[in-house]
């Protein structure tokens, strides 16, 4: 008479042949946790910048503009105040210009003096992102020149203010000025403002530590994003760039930056620039490492099995049926095949999160050009100043 088939039975004789044989379960799965996690991690940060796109209302119609001077070199510049000035009021193909620059704050009277990064935003950035504050509102116009009010992300709302919904008109001092808080976005995506923006102020053509005739002789340090209106696309505004940097060049003879033609570069090119080559292949990298450590794996447990021909005979000497053999394996296979899974998966959010503060400046991920405010004054090369 057959024996009934349990599985528990069976699951509880593969975890016991695992505990015999440490050295083999740690090597089968760390090899294969490995491959699991590197191809997890390396496919979730593919996943944000290539693949899930920019999340702002018709990101393909949203630009950067540059300066740039080719015969000196010098490539995707900033602007200066009155060169924005003149392209905000002088352009006929977007329908809206916007500006910022990064800044530090240092926020005191909550305790420990603390260190926050963010910007400086012209009061229709976020409008021509297509962000709404999930809390209160985005800057005024006439709160560009006069006032000192902020937008905190929700991330700061949550951690300094536990998401109290009375914090509008709240007062915080930001390096010894206290401002006023009149909205909370939600949280920005990384690969366009960074990893650890959370203040954004108005006031963007003030810098601190210039004064006005120095801004107005064409000091550069605002980057520049504009919104294509319906219809135009990025090469019909590509070529009414010559005409505008002309005017701007004649009218501003005086200026350090008259001499930088302007390009334009769609958003999803500026926050992956030339990096997606070096992604894929990457992807494809830790592609090969999986199927290698697959390979591995599969190797090692031909040999453990080969081993135990003793065994499988005694089994069928005793009266086992091959597809009950078979499934024992199958269930010690498919154990290890799920612990390297929680290990590799808990390896594969650990990189994630370290990813960005280790690379630095080297990724699009918390890269100097996905953070408010590249370039950042006043730490910009001699040529814009």
């Amino acid at each position: 008479m057959k024996s009934k088939i349990n599985p528990m039975n069976d699951l509880r004789f593969a975890l016991r042949q695992l505990r015999k044989s440490p050295g083999f379960t740690f090597l089968a799965v760390l090899t294969l946790a490995l491959g699991i996690g590197m191809n997890t991690a390396i496919f979730s940060l593919i996943q944000d910048l290539f693949l899930r796109g920019l999340p702002f209302s018709e990101p393909e119609r949203v630009v950067r503009i540059y300066g740039e001077a080719k015969e000196r070199d010098l490539k995707q510049m900033p602007f200066s105040v009155p060169k924005f000035w003149h392209y905000r009021d002088g352009q006929n193909v977007f329908s809206s210009i916007a500006a910022d620059w990064g800044n530090g704050f240092i926020m005191t009277g909550m305790g420990e003096p603390v260190q926050l990064l963010g910007g400086n935003v012209t009061a229709n950035y976020f409008q021509l992102l297509g962000i709404r504050p999930i809390l209160g509102r985005t800057f005024l116009p006439e709160e560009e020149t006069k006032g000192d009010v902020v937008m905190v992300t929700e991330s700061f709302w949550r951690e300094r203010f536990n998401s109290d919904p009375m914090v509008l008109g709240r007062s915080i001092t930001l390096n010894g000025v206290p401002t006023t808080i009149v909205g909370v976005l939600p949280n920005l995506p990384i690969s366009w403002f960074g990893r650890d923006a959370e203040i954004f102020a108005n006031k963007p053509f003030e810098p601190p530590g210039l004064a006005k005739d120095r801004l107005m002789r064409g000091v550069s340090f605002m980057r520049v994003t504009a919104r294509l209106k319906p219809g135009v696309s990025i090469t019909q505004a590509q070529a009414a760039m010559p005409a505008l940097f002309q005017s701007y060049r004649e009218q501003h003879p005086e200026t350090a930056d008259n001499s930088w033609t302007s390009v334009l570069v769609s958003a999803p090119e500026d926050v992956t620039e030339n990096l997606r080559p070096a992604f894929l292949t990457l992807l494809a990298a830790v592609g090969a490492v999986l199927l290698i450590a697959c390979s591995n794996v599969a190797n090692l447990l031909l040999v453990r099995f080969t081993g135990r021909r003793r065994e499988i005979a005694l089994r069928m000497a005793l009266g086992a049926e091959r597809r009950g053999v078979v499934r024992l394996f199958v269930f010690e296979s498919t154990l290890v095949s799920v612990i390297a899974g929680a290990v590799g998966l808990c390896l594969a959010l650990w990189t994630v999160s370290v990813v960005p503060q280790v690379a630095g400046r080297n990724i699009p991920l918390d890269s100097r050009k996905g953070t408010p405010g590249w370039p950042d004054y006043p730490g910009f090369p001699p040529e814009c100043l």
